[in-house]
């Protein structure tokens, strides 16, 4: 039975990211997936530009895209959009990577190579190092899963039935209408 090489964050760190790939690490476990298409780059884009107007006149914290997060010991994941509260980064050294702190909103985009087991231990991962909300956009089926801390099961939203994403603690104010970005 062959083993598997496990990684630290260091050599995580260290590592060298083809072009055309993607690397995060679960458990020491290097993942690797082929980088995003045309269209999740487009969503993601679209999610961190209105999250970012949204900010600029409402200062509760800062978002930032593809940018690597610690959540614990071997765990590094890269969500597509992350939002950090006001304040949650200070003393903070934003040049390192990955980043030590956990963000309080992960966005990710579902694409047609990741898996429902991988998604599911990725948001187990993003809830026991803090993060608050996990908002997962499947593009196909204009359908979109809300998972919050203490509870188990992802509230469901519809584009085509006008839902919405609202988070008035984290986003006072914001509104996302499922049906602007799931077209």
């Amino acid at each position: 039975m062959a083993t598997k090489a496990l990684l630290t964050i260091e050599q995580y760190a260290a590592l060298d990211e083809p072009v055309g790939m993607c690397y995060e690490l679960s458990e020491g476990e290097l993942i690797v997936t082929p980088s995003a298409d045309f269209f999740h780059n487009d969503l993601r884009d679209d999610l961190i530009s209105r999250l970012r107007n949204f900010l600029a006149s409402h200062p509760v914290g800062r978002a930032v895209s593809e940018m690597d997060v610690r959540l614990g010991e071997g765990v590094v994941r890269r969500p597509d959009v992350a939002l950090f509260q006001k304040g949650r980064l200070e003393g903070v050294d934003l040049t390192q990577v990955p980043l030590p702190v956990a963000p309080d909103l992960a966005i990710e985009i579902v694409s047609t190579h990741d898996r429902a087991d991988d998604l599911n231990l990725k948001v187990a991962q993003y809830l026991q190092t803090g993060v608050q909300t996990i908002w997962l956009f499947y593009r196909s089926t204009h359908l979109a899963y809300r998972y919050i801390q203490g509870k188990r099961d992802p509230e469901v939203r519809s584009a085509q039935a006008g839902d919405r994403f609202e988070e008035p603690e984290l986003l006072p104010g914001f509104s996302l209408p499922l049906s602007d970005i799931l077209k």
